[in-house]
């Protein structure tokens, strides 16, 4: 079914919607370690990436995965306030869903 854009519906795109469910769990994990230290400001950051990631329809969901990798700064990062066991799995699940949406993008050209 298309979304209101005229796009497809993102479960027809499997490998995009498996990507944006697995950086879906990382940003659970990202928003548990986040609130365990502590950080409000990445608690709020991380608050709705979740839920984002799981239910949004493409062109949303290239947005909220932009949104996660843009915590990893050069000068202002989630790495320098959170365990590496909640970031790096999550800004692997990230630029791996950025890959396989740029990937479908072409391809759909």
């Amino acid at each position: 079914m298309p979304t209101p854009r005229g796009g497809p519906a993102r479960h027809e795109i499997p490998e995009i919607d498996a990507a944006a469910l697995h950086a879906a769990r990382a940003a659970d994990v990202m928003l548990a370690a986040a609130r365990t230290a502590g950080s409000e400001r990445w608690s709020r950051y991380f608050t709705t990436m979740p839920d984002r990631l799981r239910d949004d329809p493409i062109p949303s969901l290239r947005a909220a995965a932009r949104l996660g990798r843009a915590a990893f700064g050069p000068k202002d990062s989630v790495r320098d306030a959170l365990p590496g066991s909640a970031t790096e799995p999550f800004l692997e699940a990230i630029d791996r869903l950025l890959k396989v949406i740029a990937r479908w993008e072409l391809n759909s050209r």
